[in-house]
């Protein structure tokens, strides 16, 4: 149905603020341009000591549009660059385009296949695969191994975050609003490069980014240059000894036969392998029934286990009765007995007959396991049995579980149901024999816990089933890390010794004397890009030698010298460098560049991203085109850059003889590159602290000295929109055109740097971006109604009853206090700017200093606000806003009639030292205002009869109605009623017991903390030893009740016996105002002892006068 007239014109109206805005930002963003606002080069030699400063974001990966999420981060960045232009410095903020790695080429090949296989464009079945995967359950089974707690774990998907769940490529794409007939294109890798880095640099200009984009480049082999650039760090890495072959364990892609490093997940970001000791538990003969047809063979029960040293008190194995398990055979001819999804991942590790095969020559449940005799290594029984457990999942490690009771609390709690429930060994067919026997054998004594641990803490938390689930995960966590710290084994050649020393001895001889086997799989599920379950392999890798001593230190005291602006930044960045490890840094499949000395190996995409920021120091006088296709204004060609180039320029090397690149070509691109480096600041998701940006810090440990090292990076979380997780589910998914489109630019930006600066997850709200319309529309109105000679009021000083703006001096009261509070503003702004704590500069340089302005309009409207005053404020207001709302601040910059942009020819406004006693007299006066205003309305109430809540309907009644002549006499009649004369009284002096107890309250007082360090009684006490207090006792208590209440607000202030100001002075400077505020006719101030005779009423006390209206 098409929209009626009247609803076109109503949209239009409703979005007229909107579409005024956007139209200023489109004139503003052309102005930029033309003037090329945001191209900064280096000095020449004359001027090398102008203040700079680089910031960067991690550049996106180009498989679609950016989107609110980016814009979020990006918006820190452009924030940051923003102020420090008003700081005078040359600021550089280049921006690049990610193509390395897997996703582009794996969607791409997939594209094609879909087309081969249903048509152009493709025709897919009706039973197609579904579109999203079951559920799997994230509860703790037993006998499944804690991951290492101090590592990330992440489930989250870009891909499904942006398109929904989709798994058909073409399907994506449209997804993607990709139009039709462009998606067969993308079945070419290349194509991806070509296609979204145009989007993303109109979205982020359209935002009003301030970007250089001369220095944009794509990554991969299609950019010759940058791919010489990756060339060269990895020969210098290499030559340093930070890149080796090794045979590790690495997450593996079983569909793409290579390392499946975090940016080529679908999802499990930042899961690494989990390392297990299989316990090699032997079935003794003869076989039972369902192992007949292994008999003769060395077959084994593997349990997967972090606790080797536990082995001397196993009493039996446990199996998940229904779980489903095979027997596979091993390359030395034994058979394994465990889940086929193990075996899968033990056929990555040269365990299986072949690699990346593991048939099953027997299919087992767990039922048909249940009784089987094993022996079991280094126990203190000759032979255990398979017993069932409930709770084995088969999901982690192999799905055998061994037994110690002693000192497992699932195993503990499993066993014991096993003995008191006949019922239950009936059920599972559980011979007696096999249970009742063995009994728990001590093995490890623990400090508090004895040597029977699983036990003690399963009897102090009253566990009485292995269905308590919580309790059990409780009891584990205390008896696993008390005993791995302090526990002393009992038993074994190990006796008496630490068990965290004794454990690695222990392991490494039972794999020596073949009683055990390394195996690892993934501490949690990954997956790939195409959605393939992942495995561990262990195979020969190119590796970068992450968390090697020395290199470790290096980037330690690296982190030590640089910026995190929070603590927990710096706190998880160092629990990432004391965890990271070797890193797997090449693959077979993808875009990227080719390893210089193996170059069947790709290098993957988050290893060719750590220190290319250098790159964007000179990448606009190598090539004068993103995409690399046009040779810079210096006329290098890629051929020319080989690793001697790089060197001169990054790493002060020898100039290269063997070139025909002049000197003075070299002479500008190292100072280029030594003006602008180090990175002052990098932007970035706090996800990419735990692989990223440790990476880019231990890249520039090697290869860069101190004074090219970062200087600080800030991370933020993510975003939510209006509450919610950002999905194309749920409708709230939206790219930054889109968002730009629907809130204006700086509406976006308003709404962005309000929706919070901390690590936790921010909130973009809808309704603070149209209210950042609303607000930046009537501001801006307002500013070109007083610059065109106006009062600001929005009419005629006649008509609006507003007094013209005022010529002359700032020197009343109201003028001296609005200059504090704009002086207080600039101050508090500038230090949350430098901070980037952008929420707090936003509530600073538009809201505080908004209400200032409110007020001061207010209280001067008789004889009208200063001009001067205004004008400065409404420079300062640009000042203050332009980091977030540019276009706002340059529009605003352009009707001063300010020469050239704000950001190249403005500077961050000086102030005068704050006059603290004078914000103290200002908010003395509101304060006194708002209570002499709630005493005037309960007077005129108790006149009239009327009741607080008198306006309100009863629930379900009707509503009275009331005809003009009713209105018109309750309105006369009320109006008999109004105050018109009241008596304000102040007094220089506290009563004498008042006095008393604030400079008791003083001396148990702490500024520091806010905190009186006296209770209650104390203070009871104290009072109660002076015999004038005593008859006051109750008041005195509800008096310093009151006190310590104020105190928590304003400090020491609250303890004052008198004010830093004369208060009769302050109020009958404000006379006519407060007068005209309260609708009064005379208003007198009296100055009274508080020590007089006793009154009816609240007594007047230093800076809270009391209030009376006399008729």
């Amino acid at each position: 149905m098409s929209e009626s007239t009247s609803e076109v014109k109503e949209k239009e109206t409703s979005f007229v603020k909107r579409n005024f805005l956007r139209g200023v930002e489109d004139e503003i963003q052309k102005f930029w341009a033309d003037n090329k606002v945001f191209q900064y080069d280096a000095p020449d030699v004359s001027n090398v000591e102008k203040p700079k400063y680089l910031v960067t974001f991690p550049y996106p990966y180009m498989n679609g549009r950016l989107h609110l999420g980016h814009a979020f981060t990006v918006s820190k960045a452009d924030f940051a660059a923003n102020f420090q232009r008003l700081k005078g410095k040359q600021v550089l903020f280049p921006f690049g385009f990610h193509c390395t790695g897997m996703p582009i080429k794996a969607s791409s090949d997939k594209l094609r296949r879909e087309m081969a296989e249903f048509g152009n464009p493709p025709v897919f079945p009706v039973d197609a695969v579904p579109e999203t995967p079951p559920p799997t359950s994230s509860a703790p089974a037993a006998g499944t191994a804690k991951a290492d707690p101090t590592a990330f774990h992440s489930n989250k998907s870009k891909v499904k975050q942006k398109t929904g769940n989709v798994s058909r490529q073409w399907k994506i794409m449209q997804a993607l609003d990709v139009p039709e007939v462009d998606i067969p294109k993308f079945a070419d890798a290349n194509y991806w490069l070509e296609y979204f880095p145009p989007y993303c640099i109109n979205d982020l200009s359209f935002m009003g980014a301030g970007i250089d984009w001369r220095r944009s480049m794509i990554t991969t082999d299609k950019n010759p240059y940058y791919d010489s650039f990756v060339r060269w760090q990895f020969e210098k890495l290499r030559e340093l000894g930070k890149v080796k072959l090794l045979t590790r364990y690495t997450i593996w892609s079983p569909v793409d036969d290579q390392p499946c490093m975090d940016h080529d997940r679908g999802s499990g970001e930042g899961v690494l392998p989990q390392e297990y000791t299989l316990i090699k538990l032997e079935v003794a003969e003869p076989f039972p029934h369902k192992l007949a047809s292994l008999e003769g063979r060395k077959v084994f029960l593997v349990p997967g286990t972090l606790r080797p040293k536990t082995m001397y008190g196993q009493t039996n194995c446990w199996v998940l009765p229904d779980g489903e398990y095979g027997a596979f055979e091993t390359k030395n001819g034994e058979v394994f007995i465990c889940t086929q999804r193990s075996a899968f991942n033990m056929s990555f590790q040269g365990i299986t007959k072949e690699y990346g095969k593991a048939p099953s020559i027997l299919d087992l449940t767990g039922q048909d396991l249940i009784g089987t005799p094993l022996r079991a290594p280094l126990a203190q029984y000759p032979f255990v049995y398979v017993l069932p457990m409930l709770h084995v999942s088969p999901d982690k490690g192999t799905g055998i579980v061994t037994s110690v009771p002693s000192d497992a609390p699932d195993d503990y709690r499993a066993l014991q149901d096993l003995v008191e429930k006949p019922a239950l060994r009936a059920k599972f067919q559980v011979k007696d024999e096999w249970v009742l026997p063995f009994a728990l054998v001590p093995i490890i004594n623990i400090p508090g816990y004895g040597d029977r641990a699983a036990e003690k803490v399963c009897v102090d938390l009253k566990i009485v089933s292995q269905n308590d689930r919580d309790k059990l995960a409780k009891a584990k966590d205390l008896v696993y890390t008390k005993g791995f710290y302090e526990g002393e084994l009992t038993i074994g050649p190990y006796k008496g010794q630490k068990v965290k020393d004794a454990k690695p001895h222990i392991r490494a001889e039972m794999i020596a004397n073949g009683q055990a086997i390394v195996y690892s799989e993934p501490a949690e599920s990954v997956t790939s890009r195409q959605g393939e379950e992942c495995v561990v392999a262990l195979t020969d890798q190119w590796y970068i030698t992450y968390g090697e001593d020395e290199w470790k230190k290096q980037t330690e005291e690296l982190l030590k010298n640089m910026n995190t602006f929070s603590d927990e930044t710096r706190r998880q960045f160092e629990i990432a460098l004391g965890w990271l490890n070797q890193w797997a840094c090449s693959r077979t499949y993808g875009l990227g560049t080719y390893l210089p000395w193996d170059q069947k190996y790709l290098i993957e995409s988050l290893s060719d991203s750590t220190i290319y920021m250098a790159y964007y120091t000179i990448s606009h006088l190598l090539h004068s085109s993103w995409d690399s296709s046009k040779i810079g204004p210096l006329g290098i060609t890629p051929d020319q850059t080989n690793n001697e180039f790089w060197e001169h320029i990054f790493c002060n090397g020898p100039q290269p003889q063997n070139t025909n690149i002049p000197k003075e070509s070299f002479d500008l691109l190292r100072r280029e590159f030594n003006y602008w480096y180090p990175v002052d600041l990098r932007v970035s998701g706090r996800d990419l602290i735990q692989n990223h940006l440790s990476f880019f810090l231990y890249n520039h440990a090697a290869i860069f000295p101190p004074h090219h090292q970062p200087r600080g990076v800030r991370t933020n979380g993510f975003i939510l929109r209006n509450g919610d997780k950002m999905s194309k589910l749920k409708g709230n998914f939206v790219i930054v055109h889109d968002a730009v489109k629907m809130f204006s630019a700086d509406g976006m930006r308003f709404a962005l740097a309000n929706a919070g600066d901390g690590l936790e997850d921010a909130n973009f709200e809808d309704e603070v971006a149209n209210n950042g319309i609303l607000r930046l529309y009537t501001q801006l109105l307002w500013v070109k109604d007083i610059l065109e000679g106006g009062n600001g009021s929005g009419g005629s000083s006649s008509s609006s009853g507003v007094a013209p703006l005022r010529e002359g001096p700032a020197t009343s009261f109201p003028d001296r206090v609005f200059k504090t509070e704009i002086d207080r503003a600039i101050r508090d702004a500038e230090v949350a700017y430098e901070q980037t704590q952008f929420r707090d500069a936003l509530k600073v340089g538009f809201f505080d200093l908004q209400n200032a302005r409110d007020y001061y309009r207010n209280v001067t409207e008789q004889e009208g606000m200063n001009k001067d005053l205004i004008l400065r404020f409404i420079e300062v207001q640009a000042y203050l806003l332009a980091p977030i709302c540019p276009h706002f601040s340059e529009k605003v910059w352009q009707l001063l009639g300010k020469q050239g942009s704000i950001f190249r020819n403005g500077k961050w406004p000086i102030y005068d030292p704050i006059d603290p006693v004078l914000i103290r007299q200002n908010d003395y006066l509101k304060d006194a205002v708002y209570s002499f205003r709630m005493k005037v309305q309960l007077w005129i109430r108790n006149k009239t009869g009327k009741k607080p809540d008198a306006k309100k309907e009863k629930k379900g009644a009707e509503p009275e109605v009331k005809d003009k002549k009713q209105k018109e006499a309750e309105k006369e009649k009320e109006a008999r009623f109004l105050a018109q004369e009241a008596t304000v009284t102040i007094s220089k002096s506290f009563p004498e017991w008042q006095r008393k107890t604030l400079v008791y309250l003083a001396t148990v007082y702490d500024p520091v903390e806010k905190k009186f360090h006296a209770t209650q009684q104390q203070m009871k006490e104290n009072f109660l030893k002076d015999p004038t207090m005593a008859p006051h006792l109750k008041d005195i208590m509800g008096f310093a009740e009151a006190v310590k209440q104020d105190a928590a607000i304003r400090g020491a202030d609250a303890l004052e016996l008198s004010m830093p100001f004369d208060e009769r002075e302050t109020l009958e400077t404000s006379l006519n105002y407060i007068t005209r505020t309260l609708e009064l006719t005379k208003l007198n101030i009296v100055e009274t002892d508080s020590n007089l005779a006793e009154k009816k009423g609240p007594l007047a006390v230093p800076g809270k006068p009391s209030f009376l209206v006399i008729n």
